[in-house]
């Protein structure tokens, strides 16, 4: 199969899927006759969770996203340095350092020197920080378990190891030419 029909099969893919369901007429432009049919999918379904769930988090608790970030990479696995979270986020440095001054000026997070490396930093939750993280656990999974809702068991499992698969092998992606000028 050639790579442009293979394109074309992956951007009608799950048009029979969707069957009769009604699709807006922008939203089924960008899923069948979009040459970016992965990235329109993926940034539609993260807004979808994200902005909902990161404004509840601000009007309740004060929190910016990056904040978010931080504290949620934390609830996690705790003691983490800023380098990680940034990694496993993909936020730029500046903005997670500015997310880890405030949640210290906040008392949600502490830093504290790295004992294996005295010029590093490790990153650690406060009470207050886990109060926060535990109370949006319940929405965050409620919201996952309303958009996967009109999936199988089984269609769930596939969808979570496809994208798992995705993101273990981001590593070997070639950056892109302005990546490579940044510092």
């Amino acid at each position: 199969m050639s790579d442009f029909a293979l394109e074309e099969l992956l951007r009608e893919g799950g048009k029979r899927a969707a069957g009769d369901q009604p699709v807006d007429g922008l939203v089924a432009i960008k899923l069948w006759q979009n040459p970016c049919w992965l990235s329109f999918r993926i940034n539609f379904l993260a807004l979808q969770f994200n902005e909902p769930i990161y404004r509840l988090l601000e009007k309740e608790h004060g929190v910016s996203r990056p904040e978010v970030v931080v504290i949620y990479a934390l609830g996690l696995s705790d003691g983490l340095t800023a380098s990680a979270i940034c990694s496993s986020s993909g936020f730029p440095k500046n903005t997670i350092s500015r997310a880890i001054q405030r949640l210290i000026d906040k008392n949600i997070i502490r830093r504290e020197v790295d004992p294996a490396d005295l010029r590093s930093f490790v990153l650690y939750i406060t009470n207050e920080g886990k109060s926060i993280v535990d109370q949006a656990m319940l929405p965050m999974i409620e919201r996952e378990r309303v958009m996967t809702s009109g999936l199988t068991p089984a269609e769930r499992l596939m969808l979570s190891e496809l994208l798992a698969k995705v993101v273990v092998d981001s590593p070997n992606w070639p950056p892109i030419a302005a990546e490579e000028h940044e510092e």
